[in-house]
């Protein structure tokens, strides 16, 4: 069974490859640059490389978000897309339980997380049980403060991955002190590797059902919902 995975959630870029349990190839990068003129190519490189044709694919996997509104729409739009195209099934992935896998090795609680603006921030609590990842607080936007609040009464060790971590530390440390765990910045940093993993953990879905993971609406549509209920007020 050949799979594609694609994240496009963040400033990460991230396509990787696989023949059964065999990794046939991981493209990353992680720089500011529209994820929408370098993606396709990117994939069309890579299965090239390895001598994999789009029609050997037996389904895509996907980071759904939450994350970055833009980059999640490419990489679902795309990912249904070429599902839809080739009459193969999808699988839809949390950005955050992605995210998460970085912590295998970590006994304790693992939280992901990315910078969410006012204060907030992208989040969910993981654990590893059993060699499974078990998600043990539901994605989510919540303000920092209170989520470390939430954390603090767990009175466990917390491994924090995040590439927003530099901006977020002080005030963890400050609140959580010793029970807050930094990686080390590789791990700070998903790997599409991993979403061919979480795919072959849960059922896939046919490509009309996938819908994008916001948590929240985009400023966009607040604004629009805003005006119509100005309006309906008049």
């Amino acid at each position: 069974m050949k799979i594609l995975a694609i994240d496009t959630s963040t400033h990460v870029m991230g396509i990787a490859l696989s023949q059964g349990d065999k990794l046939l190839a991981e493209y990353t990068t992680n720089f500011k640059k529209n994820h929408s003129l370098r993606l396709m190519p990117a994939i069309h490189q890579i299965m090239e490389e390895v001598g994999v044709s789009p029609a050997e694919l037996d389904a895509v996997a996907v980071a759904k978000g939450p994350g970055s509104y833009t980059g999640v729409r490419i990489g679902v739009t795309t990912a249904k897309t070429m599902a839809w195209s080739l009459g193969i099934p999808v699988y839809g992935i949390s950005s955050l339980q992605l995210q998460a896998r970085n912590g295998k090795h970590f006994p304790g609680w693992i939280c992901p997380f990315s910078d969410a603006r006012r204060g907030q921030i992208y989040t969910g609590l993981y654990r590893f049980r059993d060699s499974f990842l078990r998600e043990e607080e539901k994605d989510r936007i919540v303000l920092l403060e209170d989520w470390l609040s939430i954390l603090k009464e767990k009175n466990e060790a917390v491994l924090f991955l995040s590439q927003d971590w530099k901006k977020h530390e002080p005030v963890i440390k400050d609140v959580l002190k010793e029970q807050a765990v930094f990686a080390d910045f590789p791990d700070m940093q998903p790997r599409p590797g991993e979403l061919l993993v979480l795919a072959g953990q849960m059922p896939a879905q046919e490509a009309h059902t996938l819908a994008p993971e916001y948590t929240q609406m985009a400023e966009a549509e607040k604004k629009w919902y805003a005006s119509k209920e100005g309006r309906a007020h008049e």
